[in-house]
């Protein structure tokens, strides 16, 4: 059970503060649920959240973990799929997506960046799905990173790629 002010990442609403643990006191809501009170960190609202949610959440990076794990992006390997089916693309991406797996929002990432250089060689683009699946692994990855090394989202990136170029 997660404690009051934890940090976790909860399904792919992403990083949420827990506010409170404990029975909701609505009209209609059972009063024997213990229910978490989550407000997502970089977004407005509350989330009420049975504790027993099939929901997968998980607890936020530490700082340690979040630095180690951009120390391995280079050696994360792309889940590099060529398709023109935009629904089995979807599927694919959305596969990683909801995982929530700081590794898996990486394979995507990369996957898409590998993707944007072998179409520009053909003098093509990217199509919707591949572009839209990439903005979203990057948003949850960087509002990760972000809370993990206590910095703003915009500034996550920067640093992943001056982290890499002094550790090359």
């Amino acid at each position: 059970m997660y404690e009051v002010g934890e940090r976790i990442i909860y399904g792919t609403a992403g990083v949420c503060r827990v506010e409170s643990v404990g029975p909701l006191s609505m009209k209609g809501v059972p009063k024997d649920v213990v229910y978490y009170t989550l407000a997502p960190v970089y977004q407005s609202g509350r989330i009420f959240a049975p504790v027993d949610s099939p929901v997968r959440s998980r607890p936020a990076l530490t700082r340690e973990e979040a630095m180690e794990l951009i120390h391995q992006i280079p050696n994360v390997e792309a889940s590099f799929v060529e398709s023109n089916n935009p629904r089995m693309l979807n599927e694919h991406y959305q596969e990683f997506l909801r995982s929530g797996d700081c590794l898996d929002l990486v394979r995507v990432i990369r996957a898409v960046n590998a993707k944007a250089k072998h179409v520009a060689k053909k003098g093509r683009r990217l199509g919707s799905v591949d572009e839209r699946s990439m903005r979203r692994a990057e948003e949850m990855l960087h509002n990760e990173l972000a809370v993990a090394l206590d910095i703003p989202p915009s500034e996550v990136k920067p640093l992943i790629t001056r982290t890499l170029e002094q550790t090359v």
